[in-house]
């Protein structure tokens, strides 16, 4: 073989190894960047499962939040409404009340204990009973001031002194509240 033949056959030889070093690099840098691509796209389908994740518990958090706010507010309709229902009976029950005070007012003037007791006995279970249901008598005595809001005024006479004007002077029927609303306003009379 002469010396250019050999030459010309190292030279292909030497093409051939680079091209093989070219395609291997270029196989490599393939691989490489499939790789990379992979992770990209095991990190975007990280980062998006993880946003729904986020999305979901929120959604579930509101839904939650929103069941328990119905939960509270079905209670408080309930309560509202058995409320609503002890009112009227209470306020069907108040003169009765009235009764037994008017009724102890006249029997007190009598002299036999035994009646006292016995119907002191039932006036003050009837109004633990009551109690119990909370209906609670609005405290007012002679003297206070007059509020329009809390009180009803049925009439004005001259106040006995100069104090008294614009002041309860007498609680003609006690005023009833139950739990936080007055069901029934007491009647006062005002001095003037």
């Amino acid at each position: 073989m002469s010396y250019k033949e050999t030459w010309q056959k190292f030279c292909q030889k030497l093409n051939k190894v680079m091209k093989m070093s070219e395609e291997k690099n270029t196989h490599e840098d393939a691989h490489e960047n499939i790789e990379k691509e992979i992770e990209q796209e095991e990190d975007s389908l990280e980062n998006s499962l993880e946003d729904e994740l986020k999305e979901e518990k929120n959604k579930f958090l509101r839904l939650y939040a929103e069941f328990e706010n119905f939960k509270k507010r079905s209670r408080k309709e309930r309560e509202d409404l058995i409320f609503l229902a002890n009112e009227s009976l209470l306020l069907d029950l108040l003169p009765v009340l009235d009764d037994f005070e008017r009724a102890m007012k006249e029997i007190e003037k009598s002299e036999d204990k035994g009646l006292i007791d016995g119907v002191k006995l039932i006036q003050n279970k009837f109004k633990e009973t009551l109690n119990k249901k909370h209906l609670k008598i609005m405290e007012i005595k002679a003297g206070d001031d007059f509020d329009a809001d809390k009180h009803e005024a049925i009439t004005q006479i001259p106040a006995p002194d100069d104090s008294m004007k614009g002041k309860i002077i007498d609680v003609v029927e006690t005023g009833y509240i139950l739990g936080e609303k007055i069901i029934r306003y007491p009647k006062v009379v005002v001095g003037k």
